[in-house]
Parts: structure tokens; sequence; C-alpha cells
């Protein structure tokens, strides 16, 4: 399996102001693993770029980046309450920008199967005009948009960080040949992603969000996956698969209440990758999202990797990681909130008139 990513120091340039979250160590943690794991045996390594004015422009106001590059640049600052920059942030965002791009677009032109892209800051909660939530600029909306005009007809978007990808909806909620499927808590920031926001004009039906409730984990995650997304995927018939891999819904980790093991992660991985085999000659590519428990954070890249490079392995719950209270698969009742969160996304979408693939 030709797997390619991109892994750069340049992403730890960008540092907070005193403690916060999202920050350099996080990239340090997803290289450490994925060194143990012997990555650079496993993948090819991408050189960075910085995405180009026009990349960005597809998916961002003039104005908003006109701002940015005025305001950004060589400073610190705060850009709203959560999301900092740092005289190196400017070089980072547009680097993580433009690696998403390129292992989205090395996907797409059959360079290798699949793409990782290793990044920080994330990118998913940022606007077509605003920063937000610890993101500047919307990497996987970017990278959407430069498959599309690179000339993929359809693009899925599969967003399982713990927070909903309030951005990428918004960018794309009026498209309907881009898919965006997201499995999120809820409520919880940033207080979108309700089963009833299924895209507007064009898009309806176009957009899926499943609101798990707080304490959910594999056994809910992987009925999301296979009742909600797997249909969804495979009537909208995508060209390429784009994943925000965020790895906050761990059952340890400091800013949510999700309770997913890294067996969750793997085998969630390993039925995404399986429907891209099926569904678009097994292009998919992810782009780093959340995931603020170091150790969870590495470990799960490291799942992800596995599950990309064998998605057919059986995926176990890994023991001493903190405490899954779900079975991998052998899931015959869903804790009844559960259950009910993925009942509504369904209803949700069968009033919109389903998913389908645009003419």
């Amino acid at each position: 399996m030709a797997i390619g990513y991109v892994l750069d120091d340049v992403f730890t340039e960008h540092r907070p102001p005193g403690s916060h979250p999202e920050r350099p160590e996080r990239i340090g943690a997803v290289r450490d693993a994925l060194r143990a794991a012997h990555l650079r045996e496993r993948a090819t390594l991408l050189p960075v770029r910085e995405a180009s004015e026009d990349e960005l422009g597809r998916v961002h106001h003039a104005g908003y980046l006109s701002d940015l590059t005025r305001t950004v640049p060589g400073q610190s600052g705060w850009l709203d309450g959560d999301t900092y920059f740092s005289p190196g942030t400017w070089e980072a965002v547009l680097k993580a920008a433009g690696a998403v791009v390129d292992v989205a677009l090395g996907v797409l032109d059959a360079r290798f199967q699949r793409g990782m892209a290793l990044v920080r800051p994330p990118g998913h909660h940022a606007e077509a005009d605003r920063a937000m939530g610890f993101c500047l600029i919307n990497n996987i909306a970017v990278a959407a948009a430069a498959a599309r005009a690179a000339g993929a007809a359809r693009v899925a978007i599969v967003d399982w960080d713990v927070h909903h990808g309030n951005g990428t909806q918004h960018i794309f909620e009026e498209d309907p040949s881009v898919l965006f499927l997201s499995c999120h808590q809820y409520p919880f920031y940033p207080g979108t992603g309700a089963p009833s926001e299924v895209g507007r004009g064009a898009g309806v039906g176009a957009t899926v969000n499943v609101g798990l409730p707080a304490g959910a984990g594999d056994r809910a995650y992987m009925a999301t996956m296979n009742e909600v997304f797997a249909p969804a995927l495979r009537r909208f018939q995508p060209d390429i698969i784009l994943l925000s891999a965020g790895f906050d819904a761990y059952v340890d980790d400091p800013l949510a209440g999700m309770r997913v093991s890294l067996g969750g992660f793997r085998a969630l991985a390993g039925t995404l990758a399986r429907l891209a085999d099926e569904l678009c000659g097994g292009r998919l590519a992810c782009a780093l999202e959340g995931g603020y428990h170091l150790k969870g954070l590495g470990a799960g890249t490291v799942a992800l990797l596995d599950a990309f490079e064998h998605p057919s392995a059986e995926a176990e719950v890994i023991e001493g990681d903190g405490e899954a209270p779900d079975p991998i698969i052998d899931s015959p009742v869903l804790e009844p909130r559960a259950r009910a969160a993925i009942d509504a996304t369904l209803a949700a979408l069968d009033a919109a008139g389903g998913v389908r693939a645009p003419s």
C-alpha cells in the first residue's frame, strides 16, 4: 500500500503565549510515536510547501486573508478567545494548508493511494471569513476545493473530531459536489452540528451530522460509521475521501467527554479505508485536527497508519491506554441516547430526501 505523508518541524513553530492545549508538543508526540512504528519504512515523506493565494482563495474571503497577512506574520496575539498566533504561525499555517492539498492531490493523481498530513494548527473550525477554535485556515476545505479544481467531480469529507467541524460545513453546505459527514459530541463546542443541519439550497442532503452524547464510545462510533456514513458514501459515490482526523474523542482526552479507544480508532479507520477501496480506488487522505492527550494522539496516528496500510486486519481494543467501555464490533444493543442520536440523523436525512450523487 503506497502512502505519502507530511510531517515537519515547521508545525512546531506555531507557539502559544503560555499554557494552551493546542501546543507544539502535539507534533512531537506524533513524530515520536510514528518513528517507533517505523513510519519512514512504510510511507514516503513529502516536501512541505506553502499553499498558494489561489488555493486559499477558493474557500476563504479575500478580505479575511488580507487581514491575516497584515496581522499575523512575525507577530504575536489573539484572533479570538481561543486562537492565538506567534511569530512562526503564518509559515506553519501556510505549510499546513499546502501539506493537506498535496496529500489530497497526490492521492487523486495516483502517486500514492493514501495520504497523511500530520500538521498543526488544525483547521476545521475556521470559517470562510474568520478564525475560530484554534484554527486560522480551513486545511481540509482548501484541499477539497483543490481536488475539485483538479477534476474530482465528487469529494467526501469525513470528520470524526470530537468537536463539530462548523467551518467545513458552512463552506460547503450549499455545494452538492462535496459531501460532509461529521460525528461529534453534542451538545458541545462550537454549538453547531445538530442532525437537522442537512445542507442548504442545492446542497440539501450533502451535510450529515451525528451528534453523539457525552460518554459515547467505540460501539456508538462504529454504529455511526456502519449505519450512517457507509450508506451515505455509497449513495454519493465520491472520487476521493478526505478525513478530518481528530483524536480528541479518545477516552482520556482532557478537552472532551467521549470514550473511544485506540482500537476504536483503528476500526473506524479500517472501515473508512475499505470504503475508499470499494468506492474510489482507495483514494483516501487525512488531515490532523484535534487530540490533546499526547499519548493518545501519538498512538492514534499509528492506529490510522496501520489501518491505511492494512484495512482488513482485525482491530482490537488496546489494553492499558485508558478504559474503553465498549468492545469493538460485538454491539448487539447501543446505549439508548446514542441510538436516539443516530436515528435522529437518519430521520433528518430521510426528510431531506437522502444523500444523493450530484448530477
